[in-house]
C-alpha cells in the first residue's frame, strides 16, 4: 500500500494547491465539488452531486460483501485574508483555506484513486465530500437530503489535521473528543441619558459589565473542575460617546462543553444569571440562545478498530489511542449520532512556525498527505477485507 500511495503524492499535492488557490466558503464549493466529481467519475465511481447543496458522494462497490463503510472529508474555506506568502496562496480576496479542508479533500481523493486502482476490498465504499463544515452545518444538510438513506454505512470515519501535534502523529479518543458549541446574544436594555447625570438614566453598560463578570462564575463554580466547559464573551457593543449613557448594549457569547448534561446546565445557568443580574440593575436582558454543533462522541469499537489500523500502518509509536479532548467543535458529530464511527486527528507539525488553524498564517502540511490517504485506504481494506 505505502509504495502505491507514494506514487499519488504529487497528484494529491497538485489538487491541494489548486483548491487552496481557489477557496470557496460554505455552500459555495461549486468549483471544488466539480473537481472532486470529475476525478471520481474518471476512476469508475458512481457519483452524485448536489447533496446538501454542494456535497458530493462517490460510491464504489467491489466483491460480494454486503458491508459498507463511509469516509468523509470537508471542502469549505473560511472568510479570512491569507498571509502565508506561499506560492499557492489564495487568489480570492478575503477567503482562504485556514483549516486545512483543502488537504482533507486531497487526502480522500488520493485514497479514492488508490482504492479504484487496487480494489483490495469487498463491499461498498461511500466517499462523502461535505460542504459547509465551518459553522453552517453541511453535515446536517447532506443528511436532510437523504445521505444515509441512499448511501447507508455500517461505520463512518473522518480525520482532521492538527497543528501542535507532531507531523504525522495520529491521535484518537474513545468517547467525547470535541466540544459542543452554542451561541447567545444578550441584549441589555436600559434608559439612556447624560454621562454627567447617571442618576437620571438606567445604565446598560454597567449592567452588561456586571453580567460579563457574573457569568464567569458558571464555569468556575457550577461545573465539575474535571469536566471541560468554556463561556467566552467575544464582543461587547454599546455606546458611541464618553458622555452619553446608551439605551442598549449587546453581548456575543460562545458556550462550549464536552458533556451533553453540562451543555444543558450551562444554558440554564446562563439564562438565570443574566436575568437576575439584569433585574438587580433595573434593566431588561433579552437572550437569543442558539444551538450549534453537539459534542462529538467517538464510538468505542470503531475507535479501537481505527487505532489498530493506524498502528499496523504507521507503527505504535505514531499512534495515541486515547488522546486529550479538544474544545473546538466539528459537525461530523451529527453523523456520529446516526452512524457508529470515529474521528481522528493527524499531526500537522509542532515545530517553529507551526500555526494554529483559523489563522491567516496557517497552511496545511503537504508532508502528511500520504499519511492521511494511507489511513483512509487502510480503514477500508481492514473493514472490508477482500
Amino acid at each position: 500500500m505505502t509504495a502505491v500511495l507514494a506514487s499519488y503524492v504529487e497528484e494529491m499535492r497538485s489538487w491541494r494547491h489548486d483548491i487552496h488557490q481557489h477557496p470557496e466558503i460554505g455552500f459555495q464549493e461549486t468549483r471544488t465539488s466539480g473537481i472532486v466529481a470529475q476525478a471520481l467519475r474518471s476512476w469508475g465511481y458512481e457519483v452524485e452531486t448536489g447533496i446538501g447543496k454542494t456535497g458530493v458522494v462517490g460510491r464504489l462497490v467491489n466483491g460480494s460483501s454486503g458491508k459498507s463503510i463511509g469516509l468523509r472529508a470537508d471542502m469549505d474555506a473560511l472568510p479570512i485574508q491569507e498571509k502565508t506568502g506561499a506560492l499557492w496562496q489564495s487568489k480570492r480576496m478575503g477567503m482562504m483555506h485556514a483549516c486545512g479542508h483543502d488537504g482533507h479533500t486531497a487526502m480522500l481523493l488520493g485514497a479514492a484513486h488508490y482504492l479504484a486502482d487496487t480494489r483490495k476490498f469487498s463491499g461498498t465504499v461511500n466517499l462523502i465530500f461535505q460542504p459547509a463544515e465551518e459553522g453552517l452545518g453541511g453535515a446536517v444538510a447532506m443528511m436532510n437530503d437523504g445521505l444515509f438513506d441512499r448511501y447507508p454505512c455500517d461505520a463512518i470515519f473522518a480525520m482532521h489535521n492538527m497543528p501542535g501535534i507532531p507531523e504525522g502523529q495520529v491521535v484518537l479518543r474513545k468517547g467525547a473528543f470535541m466540544a459542543s458549541s452554542d451561541y447567545a446574544t444578550v441584549t441589555v436594555k436600559g434608559a439612556g441619558g447624560h454621562g454627567g447625570l447617571p442618576h437620571q438614566a438606567t445604565d446598560s453598560i454597567v449592567a452588561a459589565s456586571a453580567i460579563v463578570m457574573a457569568i464567569q462564575t458558571i464555569v468556575s463554580r457550577n461545573t465539575n473542575p474535571l469536566d471541560m466547559s468554556v463561556i467566552t464573551v467575544g464582543a461587547i457593543n454599546g455606546g458611541q460617546a464618553n458622555n452619553v449613557i446608551p439605551d442598549e448594549v449587546k453581548l456575543e457569547i460562545s458556550i462550549r462543553s464536552l458533556s451533553p448534561g453540562t451543555r444543558q446546565m450551562l444554558e440554564r445557568r446562563l439564562r438565570e444569571v443574566v436575568s437576575l443580574q439584569a433585574q438587580s440593575y433595573g434593566v431588561t436582558a433579552d437572550i437569543d440562545y442558539r444551538y450549534g454543533y453537539p459534542v462529538l462522541i467517538n464510538h468505542d469499537s470503531p475507535t479501537e478498530f481505527a487505532a489498530k489500523v493506524a498502528a499496523s500502518l504507521l507503527g505504535d509509536s505514531r499512534v495515541s489511542p486515547q488522546g486529550q479532548p479538544l474544545s473546538g467543535s466539528e459537525d461530523f458529530a451529527y453523523m456520529l449520532e446516526r452512524i457508529p464511527g470515529s474521528y481522528l486527528l493527524v499531526g500537522n507539525g509542532d515545530g517553529q512556525g507551526s500555526c494554529m488553524v483559523h489563522n491567516p498564517a496557517y497552511d496545511f502540511n503537504d508532508k502528511i498527505l500520504q499519511t492521511g490517504a494511507t489511513l483512509f485506504a487502510g480503514l477500508v481494506e481492514s473493514y472490508l477485507p477482500s
